[in-house]
């Protein structure tokens, strides 16, 4: 599933961009119907624009159990965490996620200041911060970590999320360099890996002819040896 990852041609991320809500609606419909529809517009629209609304920003209790079963319902179901992280106090929250935001931009920080609440770890930390600075941290759901080379099998630490931040925040540097709208954040490069893994999984048929090999690390190597060379044409 790493043939996305490897592209630096920004057009085939923003063809599988396209797609993204024909994957969560197909997705949706598969589960309890429209929930995860409903809860991805929440969490990828209004969340964010609530979030930076606020002069400190911070998010309150209710919003972080509702995230939790956004997590839950796009991905893996662990019920577990959605008791431990409703157990979490109105001021615990309030008063962590305040101090996570102020630590920006360290995300490692953040993370741990977040991992601090009952049923959160890195990944719905991640989800967290992704949501008010998509800039700065991506959510690192199974099927896009899953997508970057190197990084199976998927573990849930800091240490583990630090390797995958780092892979998304250098693949959208370079798709910012080859773009010419400069405006790809790690969070973006998580829907689109999401989205064609799910494609995957559930055999749909919306990006069966993307095709991506051969357009990756590689070629942008060469592009490179050819530009030191002189041998490349202007």
């Amino acid at each position: 599933m790493s043939e996305l990852f490897d592209c630096v041609h920004p057009a085939e991320w923003r063809r599988v961009e396209g797609k993204y809500w024909d994957v969560v609606e197909a997705k949706s419909n598969a589960k309890k119907p429209g929930r995860l529809l409903q809860l991805e517009k929440w969490y990828q629209e209004e969340l964010p624009a609530v979030i930076s609304s606020r002069c400190d920003k911070h998010v309150t209790r209710s919003e972080v159990v509702k995230l939790m079963e956004w997590k839950l319902t796009r991905g893996k179901f662990r019920p577990r965490l959605q008791q431990l992280i409703s157990s979490n106090s109105e001021d615990a929250v309030d008063q962590c996620s305040r101090k996570a935001f102020g630590l920006l931009p360290d995300v490692a920080a953040a993370v741990a200041e977040l991992s601090s609440l009952k049923g959160v770890g890195p990944a719905t930390a991640s989800a967290v911060l992704a949501a008010a600075a998509p800039d700065r941290a991506a959510f690192m759901s199974d099927e896009a970590a899953e997508s970057v080379p190197g990084l199976r099998p998927v573990r849930y630490t800091a240490g583990h999320y630090a390797l995958y931040l780092d892979k998304m925040v250098d693949m959208t540097n370079r798709l910012n360099r080859a773009d010419p709208r400069p405006d790809w954040t790690p969070q973006r490069l998580e829907r689109c890996l999401w989205a064609l893994t799910v494609a995957r999984q559930q055999q749909l048929p919306i990006l069966e002819d993307l095709d991506v090999k051969g357009g990756g690390a590689a070629e942008e190597r060469a592009d490179a040896d050819r530009g030191a060379s002189g041998k490349r044409k202007r």
